[in-house]
């Protein structure tokens, strides 16, 4: 993302996984108040961590003063493994916040995703409640209703969707949503991707973050 980011690869349920780490600025943010995990959209249509979404998470979130940590999902780019329909990948993103919380222990957690990445998301952070250490915030963007099975989530979550999403539709996330009765943030004339709209996503994600 930028020339400070650092790459790894953590090991995976089925081979290595390749990561990217960003961090706030230390001069001006000091260390980081907390981990944030971003997941990408879906593997098979193109979806890597360096999705402009995803990288506009990231850097929303160093600017939040959190450490910001993408990973290419199981058969995307240096990670070995094969598309798994969010299962395994959930696996590997719970394998990556365990390896994150070595080196970040005790920060409050928040779980971001686009698409695909918020099945994943939503997924991950279910198993966590049941174990008892939920993350703090989600933020889904483009949440994938309809698409996949998606999980009832916090009331705290942050949603932005886009108003002329043909690949996942508004109606669907309102229908998903209505029965939790958890607000969606729609960005008027923005498609699935939000071409031209990407700025949006940081200035919400910021002003909606207290």
């Amino acid at each position: 993302m930028n020339a400070q980011t650092e790459y790894l690869m953590i090991d995976g349920a089925v081979g290595k996984l390749q990561c990217a780490i960003d961090l706030p600025d230390p001069e001006t943010q000091g260390t980081p108040r907390g981990l944030a995990l971003v997941a990408h959209p879906h593997p098979l249509y193109g979806g890597t961590m360096d999705n402009k979404v995803a990288q506009t998470l990231a850097r929303t979130f160093t600017g939040l003063g959190y450490a910001a940590v993408r990973m290419n999902f199981r058969g995307v780019g240096q990670s070995e493994g094969s598309y798994d329909a969010g299962i395994g990948e959930t696996d590997d993103m719970e394998l990556l916040l365990n390896a994150m919380r070595l080196r970040f222990p005790d920060l409050p957690l928040a779980l971001a995703g686009f698409s695909f990445g918020t099945f994943v998301q939503s997924r991950l952070q279910l198993r966590l409640q049941e174990q008892n250490r939920p993350a703090d915030r989600l933020v889904l963007i483009g949440a994938a209703a309809g698409k996949w099975d998606m999980p009832a989530i916090p009331a705290n979550t942050i949603l932005i969707h886009g108003e002329l999403d043909d690949t996942i539709p508004l109606s669907a996330v309102l229908d998903w949503l209505r029965p939790q009765e958890i607000p969606v943030t729609v960005i008027p004339g923005a498609d699935h991707f939000f071409h031209r709209r990407l700025h949006h996503i940081k200035q919400l994600v910021t002003s909606l973050w207290d």
